[in-house]
């Protein structure tokens, strides 16, 4: 349930991640203020405005307790800004949280074990979430192989969330903004 008076209005610059070289998108790290106010540290959807460009985006987490917003091509366009551009942001959290997409590889696998597939049904959308977020974070293919193997052996056993994630990254420093192009 996300907090009441929940929107946040501040301005941010629109940073080029360093990687990928090539990157047509851009991002802006949330102000901690802002970041406090949305309803979880993990993956959050947002709706709100750049520069009065209306959007809906997944905020990520980036390890300090805060939020960074990827701002693709698109809505830059929309908004008529560029990268290195200050632009001002109005956010609040979605009313609810949106079903998230269920990777094709996990689904394939949900789909060879019935027992695990009932249990992720029953689960909540934020539980499927932080599931999702959890095998797509690992950096190696066989990592996010085991991790999906794993998912499907806990779910099957009855466990309802998955154990031993943080979903903010604070305490494992396993999530972080990108590292940006251009200097603060």
């Amino acid at each position: 349930m996300a907090k009441k008076n929940s929107t946040s209005r501040f301005e941010a610059r629109l940073r080029r991640p360093v990687e990928p070289r090539d990157a047509s998108w851009a991002f802006v790290v949330l102000p901690a203020e802002a970041s406090a106010r949305l309803p979880r540290r993990g993956r959050t959807t947002v709706e709100g405005t750049l520069n009065g460009q209306a959007f809906r985006a997944t905020l990520e987490p980036d390890g300090r307790l805060s939020h960074w917003l990827k701002v693709d091509e698109a809505l830059r366009e929309a908004a008529g800004v560029a990268i290195g551009d200050a632009v001002v942001l109005e956010i609040a959290p979605v009313a609810k949280e949106p079903e998230p997409d269920l990777p094709p590889d996990l689904r394939d696998a949900l789909a060879d074990a019935p027992e695990a597939r009932a249990a992720w049904d029953s689960t909540t959308t934020l539980a499927r979430v932080d599931w999702i977020h959890w095998i797509t974070s690992a950096k190696q293919p066989a990592t996010r192989a085991k991790r999906i193997a794993d998912a499907c052996d806990m779910l099957a056993s009855g466990k309802r969330r998955v154990c031993c994630f943080d979903p903010s990254g604070y305490y494992s420093k396993a999530f972080g903004a990108p590292e940006a192009a251009d200097a603060p």
